[in-house]
């Protein structure tokens, strides 16, 4: 417990702000060369890698003797900003919690990995156990896509904060934009001039029904329903005149099986009925980014294989959830690893005041390492 705590303490006190979030912050290339040292030491074969110039991921690979499969150990060391927080790259531990920028969101879960990869190193198991220690997950998660399909795993543990609870489902997001068309002209010509804006709202009322409806009919087991949420609008040009243009930022929140095509295709459908009610109406539909669901089959081996583990650490098996937010297992899974998230517990993700419970990251490296024993023996 006391390496694990100490090794907790050094990772939070390394500030790896992610410069996406907030320009002039260090980013991950200090914490990584600390983890690739940290994990040579214990016997790892390290690579790092960048996948964006300065600020590289770390693979570390404990090696098998041949035949076995391979685990996969995931976790990010990039954390969000510290605005608020008086000290927070100062580790402090008050009644069995590490509080720090980074200690629950997911140093812990980080840790562990670590501690569970150096010990399985000595095991002389037959399969290998990789670790990857990945950037910029908190803005674009370009450390993960870069890497995910670059090393073969038949399983992979992603360490985020879960309570103590295994993750097999999380929603993914479409992000998308609607941009209504008016006419410009002068305010005082109601005659000439059709009002952009005035037109969104019709696109907002019509939003706002289609979010109900999906909340409202819950589909899936572990997350319910999908949702939909206006994020950002923008429009017009002066106080006088009428706009010509407004533009509106939609975030989805989807559900497994639920397509970025057939996302658009909704918001597609609204448009097309707000013209044919309304001869000025004119708008246009745009995708942009999205991010798949996660879901992972409870029968799949590295499911069973650690529901097996934890059973024998804590005599008893996890209980199985759902996330509604977005996680890198996705990509993995895409990549065709199965894919689950378990990590420690505690709380303050993004927040002022930030802990985890030094107890459940003991836990977590525990079940990594009876999880890697079990599954690439």
């Amino acid at each position: 417990m006391e390496e694990l705590t100490q090794l907790l303490s050094d990772l939070v006190s390394i500030n790896s702000i992610n410069p996406d979030l907030v320009p002039g912050s260090p980013g991950e290339a200090e914490i990584a060369h600390y983890i690739a040292h940290w994990l040579e030491r214990a016997g790892v074969e390290v690579e790092l890698i960048e996948s964006v110039s300065g600020r590289p991921n770390v693979v570390g690979i404990a090696r098998g003797t041949g035949g076995g499969k391979t685990l996969l150990l995931n976790g990010h060391m990039d954390t969000v900003g510290a605005a608020g927080m008086p000290h927070p790259h100062e580790p402090m531990i008050k009644d069995g919690r590490l509080h720090g920028r980074g200690a629950y969101d997911m140093k812990g879960g980080l840790a562990a990995c670590m501690i569970a990869i150096a010990v399985a190193k000595k095991q002389r198991l037959r399969g290998d156990v990789i670790f990857m220690g990945v950037m910029d997950e908190e803005h674009a998660s370009l450390g993960t896509m870069g890497l995910a399909n670059r090393f073969h795993a038949d399983g992979a543990i992603v360490a985020e904060f879960t309570e103590l609870q295994l993750i097999l489902a999380h929603r993914g997001f479409v992000w998308l934009e609607v941009e209504t068309t008016g006419r410009a002209a002068h305010g005082s010509r109601p005659d000439l001039g059709v009002d952009a804006i005035v037109k969104m709202g019709q696109v907002l009322v019509e939003l706002e029904k289609l979010d109900q409806y999906h909340r409202s009919n819950p589909t899936h087991p572990l997350l319910g329903s999908g949702s939909l949420h206006a994020s950002l609008i923008e429009g017009g040009q002066e106080l006088s005149s009428y706009p010509e243009r407004c533009t509106l930022s939609v975030e989805r929140r989807t559900l497994p099986g639920e397509t970025p095509e057939k996302v658009e295709a909704e918001l597609v459908s609204i448009v097309r009925d707000l013209q044919r009610r309304d001869a000025s109406f004119k708008a246009t539909v745009r995708r942009g980014i999205d991010r798949a669901p996660l879901e992972t089959s409870p029968d799949s081996e590295i499911v069973k294989t650690i529901q097996s583990a934890a059973a024998g650490v804590l005599n008893h098996q996890l209980p199985v959830a759902g996330v509604p937010f977005w996680t890198d297992a996705a990509l993995l899974s895409a990549a065709g690893i199965p894919s689950l998230l378990f990590g420690p517990a505690g709380a303050g993700a993004h927040a002022n005041e930030e802990w985890v419970e030094l107890a459940s990251v003991k836990t977590c490296a525990d079940i990594y390492l009876a999880t890697a024993m079990e599954f690439c023996r």
